[in-house]
């Protein structure tokens, strides 16, 4: 019957040894997705400032346009461009 006892046993060390080694597997694959996350959390993070950064441009040059019913030239480089006076518009043009 002690036979039977080391037999059994010895099945148990064995499986035991399986056991761990697929804990330890698992173990590092969690650890792998772990730093797979956070390294995706950071770059979302840093998208999402990308994108309001360029949302803030947006809404900065879209401020300066002038209203539909104005005849101006649009101007989104801040240069300094005379108006358009009625004696401009009579002068005839050579091509």
């Amino acid at each position: 019957m002690s036979e039977l006892n080391q037999f059994s046993l010895g099945d148990n060390i064995a499986d035991l040894d399986a056991v761990n080694a697929s804990v330890k597997r698992l173990s590092e694959k969690v650890q792998l997705i772990t730093e797979a996350v956070k390294e995706l959390h950071q770059n979302r993070t840093q998208l999402q400032g990308k994108i309001e950064d360029a949302q803030k441009r947006i809404q900065h040059i879209l401020s300066r346009l002038p209203d539909q019913g104005d005849g101006r030239q649009l101007n989104l480089l801040n240069e300094v461009t005379p108006p358009n006076t009625p004696e401009d518009d009579s002068e005839p043009t050579t091509h």
